[in-house]
């Protein structure tokens, strides 16, 4: 009996090219893992200011009040007609708030300041508010702002004597400001001044 003892040893260098390749594969998945959560994140935070941009772009357009016409209502007072913006929600009389500001006639100025709640809001069709002392989208209003204080008088009869204009400003809390410059002609009671 013979023994056939041949050891043939065979060099198999594909098992550890396919390894090597396994290795690189596996590293390109995981940075493109890597590249797609840095990606996705950037993409978030992306939107995430672009809402918030618009919620406050949205707030600051449609809580605005636009006024319609302001008239002479007294010596002291104006009667300012006005509604909200398009898109608006009902806002209270004490987050409307007015400010008019006069040169004295002698170079200078002169700040009077105050909400709705000063005055009493009307609406234009005589209908009485849904809400007590609140302004709603869509409606007109009109309200009287005394423009004169013990120490301040841009007031229709002053503005009117020494020829200056005033500047009526009214800002919604929370919203936007609208402005819009007063020049009395004519200082009798309902002569328009905007």
């Amino acid at each position: 009996m013979q023994i056939n003892n041949e050891n043939n040893e065979n060099n198999d260098n594909v098992a550890a090219i396919g390894i090597g390749a396994m290795i690189v594969f596996i590293a390109l998945i995981l940075v493109a893992a890597v590249a797609s959560a840095v990606i996705i994140q950037t993409a978030e935070k992306l939107q995430q200011n672009a809402q918030a941009t618009g919620d406050d772009t949205t707030d600051e357009m449609s809580g605005k009040v636009t006024i319609m016409n302001v008239f002479v209502d007294s010596t002291d007072n104006y009667m300012v007609y006005f509604r909200l913006s398009a898109g608006s929600d009902a806002t209270i009389d004490t987050d409307m708030l007015w400010q008019v500001s006069c040169d004295d006639g002698a170079g200078a100025m002169q700040y009077i300041a105050g909400d709705f709640n000063d005055g009493t809001i009307t609406r234009l069709d005589g209908a009485a508010l849904a809400t007590a002392n609140t302004a709603a989208a869509g409606v007109g209003y009109r309200i009287d702002i005394d423009a004169v204080t013990l120490t301040d008088d841009c007031g229709p009869s002053s503005a009117f004597t020494s020829g200056v204009k005033s500047t009526l400003y009214i800002h919604v809390v929370g919203g936007g400001t609208t402005y819009d410059v007063l020049k009395v002609n004519d200082a009798t009671i309902g002569a328009v001044v905007v």
